[in-house]
Formats: structure tokens, C-alpha cells, sequence
């Protein structure tokens, strides 16, 4: 019953079975197609992080998204190059102002 218990756990973990915390399929899928960082000014907290990549990730074909407040860089990786005039529409939208490309 313990070994039972232990490969409940074990199979649980958000870890992959090598030992991160991504296996390979996560990062596939955040490195394939086209990865345009950008800089939004406005960003103050984990909250505004989210608010801005909601926005974003609502874009058509965008497949991932990273916002880091401290710095005010949002990583947005898309099927294929996006327009910056829809980028800049969903910063806005979400209260932030999009600079341009960083």
C-alpha cells in the first residue's frame, strides 16, 4: 500500500519525469513560431502582468505570453508575425501603453 501511495505522489508532481518542472512538450510550445518582446509602460504588480497578457493571449494565432512588471517587457510568442497596431489596441484596451518593440 505505500508503493501505491508513492506512485500516486510521484505521478502528481508537476514535475516531468526528468526533473523540471516543463518537460519538453511545454517547451516546444513556448519556442516554436515567432517570439517578439515588446515594452508596455504602466506595469506595476503581478496583477497588471495578468491583466496584459489576458488582453494579449486573446489575440489570434498568439500561442504564449510573459509579462514581467519590473521591467515592463512583455514576450509574446504568435504562429506568425503579428501587427503592432493589434498588440498596441490590447495594451490599451487592457489600461497599458505599448512603446514598440523592445
Amino acid at each position: 500500500m505505500t508503493a501505491e501511495i508513492q506512485l500516486t505522489q510521484a505521478t502528481g508532481s508537476c514535475c516531468s519525469p526528468s526533473g523540471s518542472c516543463h518537460d519538453g512538450a511545454d517547451t516546444a510550445a513556448t519556442t516554436s513560431g515567432v517570439t517578439t518582446v515588446y515594452q508596455v509602460t504602466g506595469m506595476t504588480c503581478g496583477h497588471c502582468e495578468g491583466t496584459v497578457s489576458e488582453e494579449i493571449s486573446g489575440i489570434e494565432g498568439v500561442t504564449s505570453v510573459k509579462a514581467v512588471a519590473a521591467t515592463g517587457r512583455v514576450t509574446v510568442v504568435s504562429e506568425s508575425p503579428l501587427a503592432e497596431d493589434t498588440v498596441r489596441a490590447a495594451v490599451d484596451e487592457a489600461g497599458y501603453e505599448l512603446v514598440g518593440p523592445a
